[in-house]
């Protein structure tokens, strides 16, 4: 696991392929709304159409406000309350 993004409102872990595992078969990603604490897990077919938005945002050189826009699109899909262990 990698993380790709960690701003005051939210972090992003880009989990790898790994095709002993179904569910990251193509990769998965990790969104967290810090001030919310919730968070979303997305593989498969998701993590790529998010893969490729997050590389065509990235071409657009975006501030971190842009950056935060683009993740808040997820906010109405992050149900689950984020544990620390």
């Amino acid at each position: 696991m990698n993380v790709i993004y960690n701003s005051e409102q939210y972090s992003v872990v880009e989990f790898g392929v790994d095709d002993d595992c179904d569910a990251l078969r193509f990769g998965g990603y990790e969104i967290m709304d810090k001030p919310a604490k919730r968070e979303i897990f997305i593989a498969g077919a998701l993590a790529e159409l998010f893969r490729r938005d997050v590389k065509n945002l990235i071409v657009t050189e975006p501030s971190v406000e842009e950056i935060d826009d683009f993740l808040g699109n997820y906010d109405s899909f992050m149900s689950q309350p984020v544990a620390f262990h």
